[in-house]
């Protein structure tokens, strides 16, 4: 059901809120909407409204000012927040009668969020979720923070406290209010449109490898002190740049992190998968909740030292992670989940922890003790109650030797533990899943199923990503051809943000390389066209976060900060790079350029803060390689030639199939220039040029490897 046709069942869930005494059944607007994370609070006291022009009408009617709380379903003190204060009587009184209150998933509104965001930072120094916002009507914010107690602690300010002195302050003092949220508005409106112009060169790249180096934990892995986040893009762009020089102290940085992460408590030893992030600087003690872009920028990250080190353990951590998003986070059309909860029963992570006892009590003593050692379980356990995170201690090779086997008799064992002891894990309360997709997280997981398709040679992961693409292309997008950003129990909605195009086509790109149909080609090239018609700013260059359609707010927020994911302006300006160079269409590199330049000052004082950015410039900076094969895919040669491209490390590869077919023909219109590169005498032909300095074609496997590898 639609917003526009719920106003009369939002008068009845109104007028079923009303001023209820304690212990009677509460429903407020936020019954109506998709969100899970709304949801959740649909039957708080507190009388929530969504984002919507009703709940910004009712504050300028009845005078108040806008309580508006931002955050998202896997978000553990977002739930903390709930009920400790929403789900209180006395918290929500003083609200309804003060404020009118306003909330928002982030995952759902990404351009409120990042706003909002930008004022906490602004006004605080920091910033995180649940977010807390107190504006006026007009949506000028005046007060803003984080999470709070309902009563102060520990020198914390409390939500009574605070609600209590911006009721007074409103009442009493409104034009300093007024004057406060202008001034706010108005500094966040100069950080959004000021030029931050500025030239970029390989020096930029240097610049970041030193920063990552000085920051880098020699001990544990992982940059800067706990908490410590993966951050996957980090250590791609450290790939290319060992790529690019030859230094290893940037692979041993990659090699010492991922290894560190897998081993550690971040990591899901029974069920696969990677948790949010790290409480303490080991990888031990993690934020619980499981995040499907967490799942695809590691996947990407272990396929590419996969790819670099031809080490089968990064290519093992690889299909597990895959393993779990398929079994768990995959819808039944074939589209992919956005999260899963850190708490289950109201505690965090305890469907994770395991005593030393449980283990036993399933496995047996026999069996239990070799895994407890293994995996570092102990009687005190890691947390309260004995409860332990599972960990891997020392290598599998080093602890087998210990035991006077070899690595593939103790994974032998372990595995058949493993599946026991996961089978046993169903049982409990399962941490709740926030159903909905989004379109630019499952892009990020196309991109990683493809790129895994590629480098371990399994077409099923590539099926996978071609019918999450398909559902996508099919439901997530208007009549019109614009994207939608969200999709939940049979609706689409909300106009999709930069990140919704940048990241789809990203995989779109990803997804032709995995699987040569010409189709996914031509649909990244038509959204990449009116991505740039919605989102390009024609004054400063680079891309706003929401198009010339969508919602007008306070502020048209542009950045290209790679935080948790990257930002939609790095992936947008690599997805022009490659999709220039595969075409030849020119305009769309000038456009690239032209976007990394945009951010350019900024870039030049914080470069580790813009790595996937960092990694479009490694590309522009080249060389780059262009590496077409003539022939069918059934053809062995073929075969082989593909594999021997997509098993190696060239990130600053465009690929190519021209097959002597209809097929052929398709791909000739988009790509004009491999019209005249065809099989001679009827084999499969590598055309390998570089940064278009053409080596003579080949018919020869080892002679197009050599070409490949001398780059």
């Amino acid at each position: 059901m639609k917003r526009e046709s719920q106003s009369e069942e939002a008068k009845k869930v109104h007028q079923s809120h009303g001023s209820s005494s304690a212990g009677e059944h509460h429903q407020n607007r936020l019954k109506l909407e998709k969100s899970p994370y709304l949801q959740q609070h649909a039957e708080n006291p507190v009388d929530w409204y969504p984002w919507s022009e009703e709940a910004f009408m009712k504050a300028k009617k009845e005078d108040k000012p806008i309580f508006l709380s931002i955050g998202y379903s896997a978000c553990h003190w977002c739930q903390v927040m709930e009920r400790e204060s929403f789900e209180d009587e006395a918290v929500a009184q003083l609200m309804n009668k003060y404020f009118v209150a306003v909330k928002v998933d982030r995952e759902e509104r990404p351009d409120i969020d990042n706003i909002y965001m930008t004022v906490c930072q602004y006004m605080t120094g920091s910033g995180g979720w649940p977010l807390t916002i107190i504006m006026t009507a007009d949506k000028e914010p005046f007060f803003a923070g984080t999470y709070f107690p309902k009563q102060a602690k520990f020198g914390q300010s409390g939500l009574m406290e605070i609600l209590g002195q911006i009721a007074s302050l409103w009442r009493k003092d409104r034009p300093r209010v007024l004057q406060a949220g202008y001034q706010v508005t108005q500094t966040v409106q100069e950080i959004s449109s000021s030029p931050t112009n500025g030239s970029l060169t390989k020096e930029n790249l240097k610049q970041a490898y030193q920063k990552f180096e000085d920051s880098f934990d020699e001990i544990y892995g992982g940059f800067g002190p706990a908490p410590k986040f993966p951050s996957a893009h980090n250590l791609s762009l450290l790939l290319r740049l060992w790529k690019r020089n030859g230094e290893e102290k940037a692979l041993k940085m990659v090699e010492k992190t991922l290894d560190a992460m897998w081993r550690g408590g971040i990591y899901d030893h029974l069920g696969f998968g990677f948790h949010r992030y790290s409480t303490d600087s080991k990888w031990l003690v993690p934020h619980f909740e499981k995040m499907l872009y967490d799942q695809a920028m590691l996947a990407i990250a272990y396929v590419e030292a996969y790819q670099a080190t031809g080490k089968e353990q990064y290519a093992e951590v690889a299909r597990q992670i895959f393993t779990y998003v398929l079994r768990d986070m995959t819808t039944p059309e074939g589209a992919f989940y956005s999260s899963e909860n850190a708490d289950s029963e109201g505690e965090e992570g305890r469907f994770y922890l395991w005593t030393q006892d449980e283990i036993e009590a399933v496995l047996g003593e026999q069996s239990a003790e070799l895994f407890c050692r293994f995996y570092d379980v102990k009687k005190k356990g890691d947390l309260e109650e004995g409860r332990n995170v599972l960990r891997i201690k020392k290598p599998v090779e080093e602890f087998a030797r210990d035991e006077g086997m070899t690595a593939a008799e103790l994974k032998k064992i372990l595995e058949q533990s493993r599946k026991i002891l996961f089978t046993a894990r169903k049982k409990r309360i399962h941490p709740s899943k926030d159903d909905k997709v989004l379109t630019d997280w499952n892009g990020l997981m196309i991109v990683a199923l493809s790129k895994g398709a590629q480098a371990f040679n399994k077409p099923e992961y590539a099926d996978a990503a071609r019918k999450a693409t398909d559902f996508l292309l099919k439901e997530l997008r208007r009549q019109d051809g614009r994207l939608l950003h969200r999709y939940r129990e049979g609706e689409a909605a909300l106009p999709g943000y930069l990140d919704d195009y940048a990241f789809l086509i990203w995989g779109l790109v990803d997804l032709y390389e995995a699987t040569f149909e010409a189709r996914y080609l031509r649909e990244a090239l038509a959204l990449t066209d009116d991505m740039l018609r919605l989102f390009w700013d024609d004054k400063n260059s680079g891309l706003y976060l929401t198009g010339i359609d969508s919602e007008q707010l306070i502020a048209r927020m542009k950045d290209a900060y790679d935080g948790a994911i990257p930002s939609g302006n790095s992936v947008a300006t690599l997805n022009l790079l490659r999709l220039g160079k595969m075409t030849m269409q020119q305009e769309y590199e000038k456009k690239a350029e032209k976007a990394m330049e945009s951010f350019g000052k900024t870039i030049n004082r914080s470069p580790t803060a813009f790595s996937q950015l960092l990694i479009a410039l490694d590309f522009t900076v080249g060389p780059t390689q262009e590496i077409v094969i003539a022939g069918n895919l059934l053809q062995e040669g073929t075969e082989k030639m593909l594999q021997a491209v997509r098993c190696r490390f060239l990130p600053r590869k465009i690929l190519i199939l021209h097959p002597q077919d209809e097929d052929g023909k398709a791909i000739e219109k988009i790509v004009p220039f491999v019209r005249s590169q065809n099989e001679i005498n009827g084999k499969a032909t590598a055309y390998v040029c570089e940064s278009y300095a053409c080596k003579a074609p080949t018919t020869d496997l080892a002679k197009m490897i050599s070409f490949i590898d001398s780059h």
